[in-house]
C-alpha cells in the first residue's frame, strides 16, 4: 500500500481546531490541489470563496445549522458549481448558454465540485490538517448566495472547514468492498451485509461517543432520510439560473 492510499484510508472528520491559523502557502496547496481535478468537458465548474473573517465565518455557521465549527475553523471553504464562466464565455462566442436549462447542470456542477473537494480534503490531510465537509450550506442557500455574492449561475453546493487538529478522532468504519463494489451487474442481495454493518457502527459510536449515540446506520439513515432536510433548495438553485427545465 503506497502512502497516498494510506492517506486516503486513513480520513476521518476532525471538529475541533486549535487557534492555529493555516498559512497563505498550504492553502494555495489546498485550491491547486482542487484544481487539477477532473471536470467535464473542461469546463473548470467550480469556485472556491475561502472565508476567513470572523463575522462572515459566525453568520456562515448560523445559516448551515449553528455548527459551531464552522466559526471556530481558521478557514472555511464553500465550493460552488459555476456555470458563470460558462456564461462569458457563450457571450464572447455569440452563443446562447442553454445547458443550465437541463438537469444535466446541476449533474455537472455536483461531480464536478465533490472531485474538486475530495481533492482538497486529500490535499489537506496530507498536509496535516483536519477537515469536515459541511453539507449544511444548502439548509439556507439563497442567504449563503447573498452573503457570499454569487452571480447567476452559481450555486453553494458545499463547505468544507479546515484546520489544525485539537484532537484525533477514530476512522470511521465502511462498508464491506462487496457492498459498494459488483461486479459487472448490480447485486441487490446485500441486506445481511447492511445488518452486519449495523452492529459494527453502533459498537463504533457506542466506543466513539462514550456511550452517548448508539444508533447503527440503518437507524441514522432512515432516520435522517424520512424527510426533505433541506427544503429550500429547489426554489433557491432556480433563483440562481439552473431551471432544469430540459
Amino acid at each position: 500500500m503506497n502512502e497516498v492510499i494510506k492517506l486516503l484510508n486513513n480520513h476521518r472528520s476532525i471538529r475541533n481546531y486549535t487557534d492555529e491559523l493555516i498559512s497563505e502557502e498550504d492553502l494555495d496547496l489546498i485550491i491547486r490541489a482542487s484544481q487539477s481535478a477532473p471536470s467535464s468537458i473542461n469546463g473548470q465548474q467550480v469556485t472556491i470563496i475561502g472565508v476567513k473573517d470572523e463575522v462572515k465565518k459566525k453568520k456562515l455557521s448560523e445559516l448551515v445549522g449553528d455548527q459551531v465549527y464552522v466559526d471556530k475553523a481558521p478557514l472555511f471553504l464553500v465550493f460552488c458549481a459555476d456555470f458563470y464562466r460558462a456564461k462569458l464565455a457563450a457571450e464572447i462566442t455569440g452563443e446562447k448558454l442553454v445547458i443550465t436549462e437541463s438537469e444535466e447542470a446541476r449533474l455537472v456542477g455536483a461531480v464536478d465540485v465533490g472531485l474538486a473537494l475530495s481533492n482538497a480534503i486529500a490535499a489537506a490531510e496530507s498536509l496535516g490538517l483536519g477537515i469536515v465537509p459541511i453539507g449544511g450550506i444548502r439548509k439556507e442557500p439563497e442567504a449563503v448566495a447573498e452573503l457570499l455574492g454569487l452571480p447567476q449561475f452559481v450555486f453553494p453546493m458545499v463547505g468544507l472547514a479546515i484546520g489544525h487538529p485539537a484532537e484525533e478522532s477514530e476512522v470511521k468504519p465502511r462498508f464491506p468492498k462487496e457492498v459498494v463494489y459488483h461486479s459487472e451487474v448490480y447485486n441487490k442481495d446485500v441486506l445481511g451485509k447492511i445488518k452486519e454493518y449495523d452492529e459494527v457502527i453502533k459498537e463504533h459510536m457506542i466506543k466513539a461517543t462514550e456511550g452517548k449515540l448508539d444508533k447503527n446506520w440503518s437507524e441514522t439513515v432512515a432516520g435522517v432520510y424520512k424527510y426533505v432536510y433541506y427544503p429550500k433548495v429547489k426554489a433557491a438553485i432556480e433563483k440562481q439560473g439552473f431551471t432544469g427545465e430540459k
